[in-house]
């Protein structure tokens, strides 16, 4: 296959050739093993379970498709590639753009591009081999060694860290995060014994933000790659439990050169306990923003016919790209980005 090679790209658009060369070479990877690349529609009844990501709706961007109701740009296919796991595709990826209103940074697009894949019969863990593998094989064909960003640099080819939520705690920021799962104050005071500002109305799950990213995030995916792991269940509203220790769902995120590249999760299979916990986002979501999202009736629905035990991930195509080129601002690797 014809690669762009970084030492190839052109003076007047090396970043649209990098992109070019990244996507071909992510494709290439999902296709050796034989996975399925499917499309789903953009337009969701349901956007989002997240309390704290925001969607575009029909009604906002000033279309009126349908008078009973209003539809979203999706954030995510999850819901939509979960429904195709049911009907009996079971490994499968897509590339494409996600939209989230009042995202808007040097790491941040209202629209970017994503590849959220799925495996089924397998869990976190096996998504975690993929990632290995997909910035390994990124590497080799785009001639890299190294993913750079702001003067760091991190070695796919070595091994890689893996650490769970509260060894990082520990690590980063001296706390027992054990001690304070169900003890908000506690865990106020003990953040603020690390210089940490807190407010009076913060949540228990503002707070552990806070942590991250002040403590613990800058310092991730530093030489090599790093997997954070083991998320309290509070904050993993679409994964599974752990079984020895249901304090703590099976969810990892990954981190290159203190950039957040991908979430994943073992995904929850459970119908029932999907639809209480999305009413239960959504609760939050109208207490704190003032909005909510209907649910996804035949999301549910599909969960209840069988949803195989299962792992996915989302990861951003254009982070990958800005760690293999060395760009500071998401737009720069856009698709009409700044030059």
């Amino acid at each position: 296959m014809n690669w762009w090679l970084p030492h190839k790209f052109s003076k007047k658009r090396p970043h649209l050739e990098a992109r070019m060369a990244t996507i071909k070479a992510v494709r290439a990877y999902f296709d050796d093993q034989g996975f399925y690349e499917v499309e789903t529609p953009i337009l969701q009844v349901c956007p989002v379970m997240d309390t704290h990501i925001h969607a575009f709706s029909s009604e906002l961007l000033g279309v009126d498709l349908k008078k009973d109701r209003d539809l979203y740009l999706h954030t995510s296919p999850e819901f939509a590639m979960k429904k195709l796991m049911v009907a009996g595709i079971e490994n499968m990826y897509q590339i494409c753009h996600v939209f989230r209103n009042g995202e808007g940074s040097k790491l941040h697009s209202p629209e970017f591009t994503m590849i959220e894949w799925y495996r089924a019969e397998a869990d976190y863990h096996d998504i975690m081999d993929d990632c290995v593998g997909l910035l390994r094989s990124c590497a080799i064909k785009l001639d890299i060694q190294l993913y750079k960003h702001k003067g760091h640099e991190c070695d796919p080819f070595a091994e890689w860290q893996k650490l769970s939520i509260i060894e990082a705690f520990e690590q980063y920021a001296n706390i027992d995060l054990c001690a304070f799962l169900e003890d908000k104050e506690g865990f106020s005071k003990a953040i603020v014994e690390q210089g940490i500002r807190v407010a009076e109305d913060d949540r228990w799950d503002d707070l552990f933000f806070r942590v991250m990213a002040e403590k613990i995030e800058p310092f991730l995916g530093m030489g090599v790659p790093t997997i954070l792991y083991d998320y309290p269940v509070s904050m993993a509203s679409l994964s599974r439990h752990k079984p020895d220790d249901p304090r703590f769902a099976e969810r990892f995120e990954l981190y290159v050169c203190g950039i957040e590249l991908a979430n994943a999760f073992s995904e929850l299979t459970d119908a029932q306990e999907q639809e209480t916990r999305f009413h239960e986002e959504m609760a939050i979501k109208n207490e704190l923003y003032g909005e909510q999202y209907p649910i996804d009736g035949d999301f549910i629905e599909a969960l209840k016919h069988g949803l195989p035990e299962s792992g996915g991930i989302a990861l951003g195509i254009d982070r990958l790209v800005m760690l293999i080129t060395g760009v500071h601002d998401i737009e720069q690797v856009l698709w009409a980005g700044k030059p």
